[in-house]
């Protein structure tokens, strides 16, 4: 049986649709809500505002890596792909999509897309990411936005 290479998980937050944005949208908040056991720190970069746009971050093995934002919508949707530093995206991408259901409450879906990775020293882990692993990033961020009372992060 081969590995789906395109994994997603989805959840209601009791918490603004724009609270949660807030906190995808600033690399320097993902370590506080990151399932993937992947993230440490931002190393470059600040708050997403566009297509086109790197961040980098530092792993929890050491490595820095480059994320091109390949897709942004504020407030809605934002994708990027990551690659090694000073590199070209490997071909994988992490995206997260936000939908307000009304009245402080929106549905986060979290999305891994391996179908594209190029990089065969990253295959392992890829085929290691679960729809568990986006749904602790999921719980982690909703914890995060539910705590912030309503109040997008800054």
């Amino acid at each position: 049986m081969s590995q789906p290479q395109v994994i997603s998980a989805s959840r209601e937050i009791d918490a603004p649709a724009a609270t949660v944005f807030e906190l995808v949208a600033d690399p320097a908040q993902h370590a506080s809500w990151d399932g993937n056991d992947n993230v440490v720190e931002l190393v470059r970069g600040g708050r997403v505002r566009a297509t086109g746009e790197v961040f980098a971050m530092r792993t929890t093995k050491g490595n820095v890596r480059d994320n091109r934002v390949v897709v942004f919508e504020e407030g809605r949707l934002i994708a990027w792909r990551p690659g090694d530093d000073g590199g070209e995206p490997a071909g994988h991408e992490w995206r997260w999509e936000v939908e307000p259901l009304g009245e402080g409450r929106c549905r986060a879906t979290h999305t891994y897309d391996w179908r594209e990775l190029t990089d065969e020293r990253r295959r392992a882990r890829a085929e290691s990411t679960t729809e568990r692993n986006l749904s602790a990033s999921l719980d982690k961020l909703a914890q995060r936005a539910e705590a912030a009372g309503g109040t997008p992060q800054a």
